[in-house]
């Protein structure tokens, strides 16, 4: 059974959704009623449970395989959104990639597959979106950045970098997208307790390690979530090109 309904009739692409912070926020739009698009580049069994979850749930889902970070692939991340659900009302660009390397060893390889997963992504997705969220009347972006790139962190130059330019680009966007009702706005999550893969390197990050919440504990995914659901709902129309921290405190902006 959904929880409510106040998202009910709209339909949600969510980036990178297999796992984690994206998982949370994909299955809190589908409580609040959303049609959910399920976007991975590789976790198809992740993301194919996920859509089971939401189907249990009574809502609707479907799962998209694509590397968001091409043109092709975001291309086809909204024509699956049309041709399962027939629009687009909210985009949640959290796609991202987990990288360690001091600048002594960082290639220009990994520099341009950081900046792709998390950067050009979101222009990708933003920009194919957009015909289709200038037709919604309630047309939501929303950016997931990161808590390093306000405090930042070692070896991690390039991840920064690329978090650091969703912050400008929400704020570009919210102004070139104002006039359509569209509204865009960027979601730090800080010290969330997640589960990182291979990738990301061994240990916790440094930023973990060097800044504490104020509540004495790390955040759970769905607290990310549940203010992703609130900015994409009716009651937060008044809200863009604004940065938000769900953080616990950690880092004060």
């Amino acid at each position: 059974m959904m929880l409510t309904d106040s998202l009910k009739g709209r339909v949600a692409i969510v980036t990178g959704s297999a796992k984690n912070i994206g998982k949370e926020i994909a299955l809190e739009l589908a409580r609040e009623g959303a049609s959910l698009v399920i976007n991975a580049r590789s976790s198809l069994t992740e993301a194919n449970e996920l859509m089971q979850e939401i189907h249990t749930l009574g809502g609707k889902a479907c799962v998209h395989m694509a590397d968001v970070s091409t043109p092709e692939g975001a291309t086809s991340l909204v024509k699956a959104a049309i041709e399962h659900f027939g629009a687009v009302d909210i985009l949640v660009n959290n796609a991202a990639v987990r990288r360690h390397s001091s600048l002594d060893t960082l290639e220009l390889a990994e520099w341009r597959e950081v900046m792709g997963c998390i950067l050009d992504s979101a222009y990708l997705c933003t920009r194919m979106a957009l015909p289709y969220l200038r037709q919604s009347d309630m047309a939501s972006v929303i950016n997931i950045g990161g808590m390093s790139a306000h405090t930042g962190s070692k070896e991690r130059a390039h991840v920064l970098a690329a978090k650091s330019g969703l912050i400008g680009l929400t704020k570009g966007l919210a102004h070139d997208l104002g006039d359509d009702g569209i509204t865009v706005n960027c979601v730090v999550p800080g010290l969330i307790d997640t589960v990182r893969g291979e990738s990301a390197g061994t240990g916790k990050p440094e930023h973990h390690s060097k800044n504490k919440t104020l509540i004495g504990r790390k955040g759970d995914p769905r607290e990310v979530a549940y203010l992703v659901a609130f900015l994409c709902s009716s009651k937060a129309r008044y809200l863009t090109g604004q940065t938000l921290h769900a953080n616990g405190g950690a880092y004060l902006n």
